[in-house]
């Protein structure tokens, strides 16, 4: 609230000064003793007075409509919807969510303490509330080349910033439990400053779980399972149940909502592309599934609101009350969950699914080059040493790999692409500094039959990533995602089919929802005319560099045994 305001709006409470405005027949939605009550709010300063009759500048009639808390998402990598802050802003305020708490991962490894610089000043003067959790492992892993190195001394002195909640999903939970010293220091450095810690903890059980426990950790995204969650939940563990666009995992933790459970637990995306929430919604989404799987309405409601207030500390926000801050929602009813309109600290801001003339998210700030590659350099042959080679297995619908070995195409002495078997290239280009470091394997279940894809969205140090069938298709396309920054791209025949440019540090367009979601749908279609059978095509590319989910990986220092945790030899004799 703006200073020198507090008077006014004890004023407006008791009555004794009209409110700025006042929204009449409303069916309020009570999230501290669960009721829906008819009443008045009364908003001063942008924030709630109190609730009944008041006298006020101005009026707006509610129509008998609910009205709820403005919707928090718990977690979530703007990056990851390859939208820049404002469009992302654009996209999902209309759906009813007013704040998010985002962990700026992607770009940290890329830019570093610049990519966290970069998306702290983005969220400056949105209509919305963004807040952010400080990533706490930069790079994920040494086994590949990221942009930056992100110490505990690197990451202290942003812990005071007023945007920052705490420290991220803490995914080095062997670094807690083998007590690495970098990681201590990170933690003992948020608990200093009075803030939390986020985890990342799938599959931890028994005394493991009790240690990442004991080190003061408070969350869990990763959960799949109720019984997990259940063991998680009586250690003392706040649960986030996602519901994103490649982890689903809302339907199997169901059971986990009971009348003691649910104030330890609240909804998040994580991930989310532009598709997805156009076309079935944000937070307000998972609310709505949740309440078609059979999940009372008013917990769904808490689990949006109130509950990850309380444990991020948000005390001004989360509910309906006197002293609130007026973050808002007006919903058709409390099953369908259709979002009429939205305020932001009693601000009308969306309507009818779409901003309010007048009410823009600013430009994007500028972002630093993040795209260092010669890619008139760039070398993708392999040499035919061996008669074999360890093949990367897509295993469908799945991020997890599986290995196998096949006699390899000879052409010249070199080991190349054979679309007849379906054995297709992949190299993983370092784009951080300038090596001209290629790394070059195989991939099987892509399909491709010609052409290439390209893109340097690729997890989680972002490396560029290709796969094709042949050299002159892969460096037509990689080529052409350096030309644009960054990128996305389908090419075939020597040139560029399809595209979407990623500019802000290789991850994110500075394009409105829709155009990224044409673009997306374009790209995919170009890539199923080549013979494609891989649903989302590009989120498949972007998980093969990732190091740390088995079999068998792809990084820029060559080919990675995940279960090893080494790099091993491509070809066999």
């Amino acid at each position: 609230m703006a200073p020198g305001k507090t008077a006014e709006l004890i004023k407006v409470a008791k009555g004794e000064m009209p409110a700025d405005l006042l929204l009449t027949d409303a069916r309020i939605i009570n999230v501290y003793t669960g009721q829906v009550v008819p009443g008045n709010i009364a908003i001063c300063a942008g924030r709630i007075a109190g609730i009944g009759n008041y006298p006020a500048k101005a009026t707006v009639s509610l129509h008998n409509r609910f009205v709820a808390p403005g919707f928090i998402d718990a977690h979530v990598h703007i990056e990851s919807t390859m939208t820049g802050v404002s469009t992302f802003v654009r996209g999902v305020l209309p759906k009813g969510t007013t704040t998010v708490v985002a962990d700026p991962h992607e770009i940290a490894n890329v830019l570093g303490m610049d990519g966290v610089a970069y998306m702290l000043a983005a969220a400056e003067n949105q209509p919305m509330n963004i807040y952010f959790m400080l990533p706490s492992c930069v790079p994920a892993t040494p086994m590949e080349t990221a942009g930056a190195v992100l110490d505990a001394n690197s990451l202290m002195p942003l812990l005071s910033h007023e945007r920052i909640l705490g420290l991220g999903e803490m995914m080095n939970f062997p670094g807690v439990l083998n007590t690495d010293k970098d990681v201590i220091q990170k933690i003992e450095s948020t608990f200093s400053h009075g803030k939390i810690i986020d985890g990342h903890a799938p599959g931890l059980t028994g005394k493991n779980l009790a240690a990442y426990l004991a080190a003061g950790i408070s969350s869990d995204h990763e959960t799949v399972t109720a019984g997990e969650a259940f063991e998680k939940l009586a250690a003392g563990m706040f649960i986030m149940i996602r519901e994103g666009t490649g982890a689903k995992n809302l339907l199997d933790l169901k059971s986990v909502i009971t009348p003691y459970t649910e104030p330890f637990l609240m909804w998040c995306t994580d991930d989310r592309h532009p598709e997805d929430i156009q076309s079935q919604g944000h937070i307000d989404y998972l609310i709505r599934k949740a309440v078609g799987a059979g999940i009372d309405p008013m917990r769904a409601i808490r689990m949006a609101t109130i509950n990850p207030a309380r444990y991020f500390g948000l005390s001004h926000m989360g509910a309906i009350a006197p002293g609130k801050i007026a973050d808002i929602v007006v919903l058709s009813d409390m099953e369908t969950l259709r979002v009429e309109s939205v305020y932001t600290s009693g601000r009308l801001v969306s309507e009818n699914g779409f901003m309010v003339p007048g009410i823009s998210a600013p430009e994007s700030v500028s972002c630093p080059s993040a795209m260092h590659v010669n890619s008139e350099a760039l070398e993708f042959a392999i040499a035919g040493e061996g008669k074999k080679a360890k093949v990367i297995e897509l295993v469908p619908d799945q991020l997890i790999t599986k290995r196998k070995t096949s006699e390899v195409l000879r052409k010249n002495g070199k080991a190349v692409s054979d679309p007849s078997r379906d054995m297709l290239k992949l190299v993983v280009v370092e784009r951080h500094q300038g090596s001209g470091r290629v790394g070059k394997g195989f991939v099987s279940g892509f399909g491709l039959e010609k052409g290439a894809l390209a893109s340097s969205v690729a997890h989680d140090s972002h490396n560029i990533v290709a796969v094709g069938a042949d050299d002159a298709d892969i460096l037509a396309a990689v080529q052409a995602v350096v030309e644009m920054g960054g990128g996305l791209v389908v090419a075939s025949d020597g040139k560029v089919d399809a595209f979407l440019a990623l500019p802000i540090a290789g991850l994110m367009a500075d394009e409105d929802f829709d155009t990224i979601r044409r673009r997306t749908k374009t790209l995919n279609h170009a890539a199923y005319k080549l013979g494609c059978r891989v649903e989302d095509p590009f989120m498949t590319l972007s998980f093969l560099a990732l190091p740390v989910i088995p079999e068998l990986r792809l990084t820029d220092l060559g080919l990675f045994d995940v279960e090893a945790f080494s790099h091993v030899h491509l070809m066999e004799p």
